[in-house]
């Protein structure tokens, strides 16, 4: 079932602290007229040292929005695992879980900046192993019991909310990426329309006789941009969503794969990579914009993982028809 999803990455090239501050309470107001119109999910994302000041503390922002608004979830996407303490993640993952009644999905991946890693003296070359960490200690975290860390016992509290506990997806590109996530139990979320991957997932959990599913994004649409005048949008919008997309691709050398892909250098680059789409709309590798249509929403993304003590033991792969909306509130004039 497709759902709706708002997507902030708070992102302000060369804002002064007063704009940013403006944008981000915008943000959480934008948050909460979603929740009251029947938006799904707002999703946000993590990185640092970004010369854009592109969002660094998705945690932190994410507790706004969910102590600002009462129904709509929350996705992270994604926590780069080996940047955090696997305990402290932990715990503020339950507590987020409790306070928001469930509304939390966390999906942690490894991240693709080694400046990232350098920025917190953390060693690149050995990121997959670091990954694994994170991803092991959570569930054992969140059951309440004594566990093994790091060579002792330790117990964390309070529980989350959620049973058997709040929504984990691993993410990743690469097979490393499927097979730990097949290895450890937990469902598969591919960075990008990565069939292989998916495929090795599946095969792994066969091999391991145990239950999972995969959110994986579709081939097209990643990112919906809802306009009733598209000209005038690309003339106000397109500057900002060719910002994202030459910075995607500036972060993506050889080996990378991202749902945000574009070879635009311009505007009308990225206008014409989707020349001939349907509704007069644009699509590329990294856009595509619908104009609504009468009696239909034009908002078309993968449905979210189960939520609220639900847990699907089944395997299964959930192909997304895209993985987000940029929903532009003028009402509230940003995030700009």
């Amino acid at each position: 079932m497709p759902v709706t999803v708002v997507r902030f990455n708070l992102v302000a090239p060369g804002a002064a602290p007063d704009a940013l501050s403006a944008r981000y309470r915008a943000a959480v107001e934008m948050a909460c007229y979603a929740d009251a119109h029947g938006i799904a999910t707002v999703r946000t994302e993590e990185h640092h040292g970004a010369e854009n000041n592109w969002l660094p503390s998705p945690l932190v922002f994410t507790g706004a929005v969910l102590g600002a608004t009462r129904r709509i979830a929350v996705t992270v996407s994604a926590v780069i695992g080996p940047l955090h303490d696997p305990l402290r993640l932990a715990e503020d993952i339950a507590v987020l879980d409790l306070l928001s009644g469930g509304r939390l999905v966390t999906v942690t991946g490894i991240g693709y900046r080694p400046e990232e890693y350098a920025m917190f003296g953390v060693d690149w070359r050995r990121r997959d192993r670091l990954q694994d960490e994170p991803l092991e200690t959570l569930p054992a975290a969140w059951t309440g019991e004594e566990f093994d860390y790091r060579g002792r016992r330790v117990r964390l509290t309070p529980r989350p909310y959620t049973r058997p506990r709040p929504p984990l997806l691993a993410g990743g590109s690469s097979k490393a990426a499927a097979r730990r996530a097949a290895r450890l139990g937990l469902p598969f979320f591919p960075s990008a329309h990565l069939p292989e991957p998916a495929a090795y997932y599946e095969e792994r959990l066969a091999e391991y006789g145990i239950g999972g599913w995969t959110m994986m994004p579709a081939a097209g649409t990643p990112l919906l941009h809802l306009a009733e005048d598209p000209d005038r949008a690309w003339a106000e919008y397109g500057g900002r969503l060719l910002h994202e997309a030459r910075t995607y691709a500036s972060w993506q050398p050889d080996g990378i794969r991202s749902a945000v892909r574009s070879a635009a250098t311009t505007v009308a680059e990225l206008r014409a990579e989707g020349a001939g789409a349907a509704c007069g709309c644009s699509q590329s590798g990294s856009f595509r914009r619908w104009a609504a249509e009468p009696g239909r929403p034009g908002v078309r993304t993968p449905p979210p993982p189960v939520r609220a003590g639900g847990r699907d033991r089944g395997r299964r792969t959930v192909r997304g028809e895209g993985s987000g909306v940029l929903a532009l509130l003028p009402e509230f004039g940003g995030p700009r």
